[in-house]
């Protein structure tokens, strides 16, 4: 009998059909068989119409060949961390999905050109989809950074797009003093499909954590939808801007700091700070209870006092153009209730949701209300994403404000860099 996964000829009343058998999707009816032809799209067949199926393959898992990593005289040495994430999956046929299932030593069997650039030590470290990573995960990503950096020249994450901007963000306030690169890297197609940007996105990646002269968190991912080069974004100023494309991930109010080609050419682009031998890397404490909230009309004000109820610490407001809440409305107003926020310590910082540009507390008298009326802090150009995972870092700090208001991991760019938008 035909499984989910297996390979099948289906005969039907008209026509012989050759592919993966699929299982069914709730939302279709029962009487309908999926299958997954061999150009890669997905057909549905009449279960009546169905003379005959065939099995001409049982489904199994494919089984790559363990790898031995040895290393070469003379060559950087790079740590791959894996986390999980599409990079890290495969196509599982038996429910039509993805799943993280590959290990570090499996890129490396997969890719052995990668063993020609640098001396590879591999570990993985968690295997999860980056929607289910908690800032606890980051944290334990950080520690195994911590304790890798004195005896390697570069470290790669291997991680889930969906949310490795934030990751890069919060790796990059944990990562105190760090002295070398940390690139965070994953893919949009998983490793076993055809076309994957898998493959290019490592090899560059391997290159920037062996050679870059950076000491940085940074992003690396494709720079355009063709396989010619990726891109280093910071950390801090780095967003996923599409679902889909290849080139998804862009520099936020920034430059990249460079351009990383797959035959080890390097492109500097951007300002960065170099390696710093004389630096010894730890990790800064990581805070809880922080809020998101992005503003939109009609935004009840007991959005505010929901969080007050859940002990929060900090929000982080992602506020209209220059910075802007209701604050005039008697219903809808934000005034009063962010006033008892503030009085009872909790931080109040305002970001813009535009993404590019700064906030701005004093071009118009609303901003002066929430600026000077409130106390609320106005982050210039930091993205909110950036700023909701700081402030988990600053939290710990001394002075939580003193600590966002500094520019710790380039996540300010005071100078407007006109061709970066939407570029």
């Amino acid at each position: 009998m035909a499984k989910a996964g297996d390979k099948v000829k289906i005969t039907t009343q008209t026509k012989v059909f050759e592919g993966i058998l699929l299982p069914r999707p709730d939302l279709l009816s029962q009487d309908v068989t999926v299958l997954k032809l061999t150009t890669g799209y997905n057909i549905g067949i009449e279960t009546k119409k169905i003379k005959k199926i065939e099995v001409t393959e049982k489904y199994k898992l494919p089984v790559i060949k363990k790898q031995k990593l040895s290393k070469k005289k003379g060559l950087p040495t790079v740590a791959i961390l894996s986390t999980g994430g599409t990079i890290s999956s495969r196509v599982d046929y038996r429910t039509g999905g993805v799943y993280a299932d590959y290990t570090a030593e499996d890129f490396v069997a997969m890719c052995p050109e990668l063993a020609d650039i640098a001396n590879l030590e591999a570990k993985r470290i968690m295997s999860l989809m980056s929607e289910d990573l908690l800032p606890e995960d980051v944290e334990k990503m950080a520690k195994e950074v911590i304790k890798l950096l004195p005896n390697v020249d570069g470290i790669i994450i291997t991680h889930g797009t969906d949310t490795m901007h934030f990751t890069a963000a919060l790796l990059s306030f944990l990562l105190k003093d760090l002295n070398k690169p940390v690139i965070v890297t994953g893919s949009q197609r998983s490793i076993d499909r055809g076309g994957s940007d898998a493959f290019m996105n490592l090899t560059c990646a391997v290159i920037a954590a062996a050679k870059l002269d950076a000491a940085v968190v940074a992003i690396c991912m494709h720079a355009t939808i063709e396989d010619k080069h990726c891109q280093i974004i910071r950390g801090t100023k780095v967003r996923k801007m599409h679902t889909s494309r290849r080139d998804a991930f862009r520099p936020i109010n920034d430059d990249a700091i460079a351009h990383i080609y797959p035959d080890g050419k390097i492109d500097i682009i951007g300002e960065n700070c170099p390696r710093r031998s004389n630096h010894s890397t730890s990790l800064r404490k990581l805070g809880e209870n922080v809020g998101l909230i992005y503003v939109y009309p009609g935004l009840d004000p007991s959005m505010i006092e929901y969080y007050l109820k859940k002990g929060v610490k900090g929000i982080v407001i992602a506020a209209t153009a220059f910075g802007h809440i209701n604050v005039s409305d008697t219903k809808y107003g934000f005034l009063p209730v962010l006033k008892k926020a503030a009085s009872k310590g909790v931080h109040i910082f305002i970001c813009s949701q535009t993404i590019y540009g700064s906030v701005n507390p004093y071009v118009y008298t609303n901003l002066r209300k929430l600026s000077m009326g409130v106390g609320a802090v106005y982050l210039a150009d930091m993205l909110p994403e950036t700023a909701y995972m700081k402030l988990l870092v600053a939290l710990k700090q001394k002075d939580p404000v003193k600590f966002m208001r500094e520019n710790i991991a380039g996540e300010y760019n005071l100078r407007e860099i006109n061709h970066t938008f939407l570029g």
